[in-house]
């Protein structure tokens, strides 16, 4: 299945890595630096909110404390790369500027909750095994890892 904006032979999805190598050029690189700046933007957006629940923190006599650590920083990762990647552009800040989208893996834009899935399994195999599991994209010709193999999620470069 063609998707619009993609120039692909007829009839052929995913793009082949062999055959196609343009799309999946320097991908690993350009997925990394995208996080990297991803971190920087959430670290911005935390910062924000943690000013604002500051003010509510004194007014309530610290009992909002617990949310500045435990709620904020999750509930802002999990939205913001969520909602990014199921919108319009399906890509974050960092993968729009490093040329990368998110694509379902028969097809199509993903859906809401395959990017909320997509995110939480990032986050929970991150948090699990330090990143190794990361090195899994090193090994396989669409440069995939843990968490798009099991939300059927595919990034591609745009360019």
């Amino acid at each position: 299945m063609a998707l619009p904006g993609l120039n692909l032979s007829p009839g052929l999805w995913p793009p082949d890595p062999l055959t196609e190598p343009h799309w999946y050029r320097s991908i690993t690189l350009r997925r990394t630096m995208a996080y990297f700046i991803d971190f920087w933007v959430l670290c911005i957006i935390v910062m924000a909110i943690h000013l604002m629940l500051g003010i509510l923190t004194i007014a309530s006599l610290g009992l909002l404390f617990p949310l500045h650590f435990l709620v904020v920083p999750l509930a802002v990762a999990l939205c913001y790369h969520s909602l990014l990647l199921a919108g319009p552009s399906a890509a974050t800040i960092g993968m729009r500027l490093m040329e990368l989208k998110a694509h379902r893996q028969n097809g199509g834009a993903p859906t809401l909750p395959q990017t909320f899935l997509h995110t939480a399994l990032f986050y929970g195999t991150l948090g699990f095994s330090a990143g190794i599991l990361l090195v899994i994209a090193l090994f396989n010709p669409q440069r995939r890892t843990v968490h798009d193999f099991l939300s059927g999620i595919l990034i591609l470069r745009h360019c």
